[in-house]
């Protein structure tokens, strides 16, 4: 392509375009008929250059006509209460389901790293005296010991608050870092399965083991999951990166990505509930029955909400993504 015979041709049409999208006064409707088929050539020529003769100072300027073109000619939307139910009922659920092959496997792997650590120390006292010295150790699991009062450690609001942000923090970070081939996500399960698996390791050394699991199974079975679905996400992520499918590498992560950012919304809510429940109910003077009961029934209500909710929406066409009008325009291919 000859770039500056290109242009010669073509540059009336962008100024016409720049014109119309500069107009003060509302456009006519043989304007806004003409403004869309500039739009449209606009697009394919940005196309064009950028495939055969790519000129950085052009075809900024035409990205940046073209999206001042498209924001005119689809308009601007408000986010609305019925997009929070959208995304509440069919878009988030939705999403979890599709990455269901990814975090189902990566919680069953990650429990039984963290059962095996645990089964680990317990029976290896050496390994119990590299953890932290005897005195150090009955300290943590004796009764009343820190393993117990870490729960009522706060007030429960300002717990509650504290569990929440650390866990979000940790659900972002995989969701976001498993862009990076998902190897970040592999790291930060292995740091929680270890802390987990020393809690159980020491605790069942201690013959205390009823007494750790009676307060970590009443937030810890949404609290975990959350964190696994978001492990499970980013790792998808990382593997889009290696093998996209079918579709193009950088349309498969924008769709992915899209995706993943609205779970981190989602698992926030997710991790809140969490949250409260680990502020309020784990430290209760409620039977352990009662407590472990109430972290069953809500890890009960977030896997039928998946697989029930989700599976539906599913089924019926829903990804995760954002809606259409709401995705950046796909630049036409050059033959």
């Amino acid at each position: 392509m000859d770039l500056d015979v290109f242009v010669s041709a073509h540059r009336a049409e962008w100024d016409r375009l720049d014109a119309l999208l500069r107009r003060q006064r509302r456009l006519t409707g043989a304007e806004a008929d003409e403004l869309v088929v500039l739009y449209q050539r606009t697009a394919t020529h940005l196309s064009l250059i950028q495939s055969s003769a790519p000129d950085p100072q052009l075809t900024g300027r035409l990205t940046q006509l073209v999206a001042r073109a498209r924001s005119a000619v689809t308009g601007t939307r408000r986010a609305s209460w019925r997009d929070a139910t959208h995304f509440l009922t069919a878009s988030f659920p939705a999403a979890m389901y599709r990455t269901r092959r990814w975090w189902v496997p990566t919680a069953l792997l990650s429990t039984l790293v963290a059962v095996l650590i645990g089964w680990w120390i317990s029976t290896h006292p050496e390994v119990q005296s590299a953890i932290a010295a005897p005195a150090e150790l009955r300290e943590l699991t004796r009764p009343g010991g820190q393993y117990e009062t870490y729960y009522s450690s706060n007030p429960a609001a300002s717990f509650a608050a504290q569990v929440w942000t650390n866990n979000a923090q940790a659900a972002a970070l995989c969701l976001v870092l498993g862009a990076f081939l998902g190897l970040p996500v592999i790291w930060i399960l292995l740091q929680n399965m270890l802390n987990l698996g020393v809690g159980i390791g020491l605790m069942s050394s201690a013959g205390r083991l009823d007494i750790f699991l009676g307060l970590v199974l009443p937030h810890g079975l949404l609290e975990l999951t959350a964190v696994f679905v978001a492990a499970g996400t980013g790792l998808r992520l990382g593997w889009t990166l290696i093998d996209p499918g079918p579709r193009p590498r950088r349309t498969a992560l924008a769709e992915e990505g899209r995706a993943a950012l609205g779970m981190a919304i989602g698992l926030a809510l997710v991790l809140f509930v969490s949250g409260v429940i680990e502020g309020f109910v784990t430290p209760s003077g409620l039977p352990t029955w009662t407590r472990v009961g109430i972290g069953i029934t809500a890890e009960l209500l977030f896997l039928l909400y998946v697989y029930v909710l989700g599976g539906r929406a599913a089924r019926a066409g829903e990804t995760g993504d954002v809606a259409a009008p709401d995705r950046s325009a796909a630049l036409p291919t050059a033959a």
